[in-house]
């Protein structure tokens, strides 16, 4: 973190105040971090890393508010990286500012490749409603539901990649709002750039990756970035199983056995997008129900609310269809701008959670776009062996991207 942010703070607020008086008063409005609990030793919405301070709004998209280092309790990892936590200040999805965290983990064996260090922002799918299940989270305390989405970094920390991994649901642990995953992402990304204490910087090369959940916010964030982070660049996108169009998975998944996640998204764009006027819509079932989702890991949801159906929990037939819900739901469909990035977009045609046809739609929205995109298709295939099995193509392709080869491009 910056040594003089404090004093940066203070300036903005009163800049003719001299110096001496500016840093001393810097001094005596830092809080106290003695008391702090440790890393991991409580959920994120108890631990005062997290919170925002009461002037979130001065800050910059991506400015760093507090830094720790940790020590991993995951698996190997303290073996393998160094692991930073960093808060930073970015927008939800109506550009309201926020505080969010984002994990780096550097490895600890020197990189010996040409060139800086690669760095590859990590969106995990978490899929959930509550803090506790944020990749963070998972890190610092080896929470094993948290955990098992930061098992995606693996093969980066291998090749000596360092890994940024954010908690792109942010505070309020909202599933599915594609504007707020895209800011938290590339904030993220100019946090760390701007962290200078493990050894990455401005000039280190940058890609996203993401399967599933993660993919979400990785195509949110690659199509945002030209608007948004034009400081920030991207030398690759690679993506898989991509829920793009939240209206059409719903519906695929609607009264089946994976309809925990439309639980998820529903109480999460209800609390992202109250004028969607979901609660408006609710029976007392449904209002019972939408409390019941929130604050919950991806396990619990699936398993409390498979075989489910929207219908059961609301006063209308479809309320899919309803006008407001139908606004929010296309503002979080993906394909309204193109990624400057090439992007590797893989799924297997026969998915069993994330219908192939709205991920095609994509590609096909991007490429009218003038996007660059490498589209690759298993005629038969599962959704979570999927990234599995294509992982060794997708290391390829961040690979070349940062080796400087040109994408392939199938538009």
């Amino acid at each position: 973190m910056n040594p003089l942010a404090p004093f940066i703070r203070v300036a903005r607020g009163a800049v003719a105040v001299p110096v001496a008086t500016a840093l001393a008063l810097s001094v005596l409005a830092a809080p106290a971090f003695a008391d702090d609990p440790p890393a991991g030793s409580v959920p994120p919405d108890q631990d005062p890393f997290y919170a925002a301070p009461a002037d979130i709004a001065s800050y910059d998209p991506g400015e760093i508010v507090r830094t720790r280092k940790i020590t991993p309790k995951l698996n190997d990892l303290d073996t393998r990286a160094d692991v930073w936590q960093i808060s930073y200040r970015t927008n939800d999805s109506h550009l309201q500012p926020q505080l969010t965290v984002t994990s780096l983990l550097v490895p600890k064996k020197a990189w010996t490749g040409s060139g800086p260090r690669p760095v590859v922002s990590v969106q995990a799918p978490e899929d959930s409603t509550g803090t506790q299940c944020a990749p963070s989270y998972g890190i610092s305390s080896g929470n094993v539901i948290a955990g098992l989405t930061v098992k995606l970094s693996d093969p980066m920390l291998d090749k000596g990649w360092a890994v940024a991994m954010p908690d792109f649901e942010g505070p309020k642990s909202v599933f599915m709002a594609g504007p707020q995953a895209a800011h938290a992402v590339l904030d993220g990304i100019r946090a760390v750039k701007d962290f200078h204490d493990a050894g990455i910087g401005p000039d280190n090369p940058w890609t996203l990756n993401g399967y599933s959940g993660g993919a979400q916010a990785t195509g949110w964030a690659a199509q945002t970035q030209p608007s948004y982070a034009p400081d920030v660049e991207l030398k690759g996108v690679a993506m898989g199983g991509t829920p793009a169009d939240p209206a059409a998975v719903a519906r695929s998944l609607d009264g089946g056995p994976f309809s925990g996640f439309e639980a998820a998204a529903t109480a999460s764009l209800d609390t992202e997008f109250p004028e969607a006027g979901i609660k408006g819509l609710l029976n007392e079932k449904g209002a019972a129900a939408i409390q019941e989702a929130r604050g919950k890991c991806v396990d619990e949801l699936l398993t409390k609310f498979a075989f489910k159906k929207l219908a059961d929990y609301s006063t209308v037939p479809d309320p899919l269809s309803v006008p407001s819900v139908a606004a929010v739901l296309k503002k979080n469909t993906m394909g309204s701008a193109a990624p400057a990035a090439p992007v590797y977009n893989y799924h297997a045609n026969t998915d069993e959670i994330v219908p192939v046809k709205q991920a095609d739609q994509l590609v096909r929205d991007w490429c009218a776009k003038g996007a660059t995109v490498h589209t690759v298709r298993a005629w038969i295939g599962e959704h979570a062996l999927e990234a599995v099995f294509r992982n060794g193509d997708v290391m390829k392709f961040l690979a070349d991207r940062y080796a400087g080869k040109p994408a392939k491009n199938t538009c």
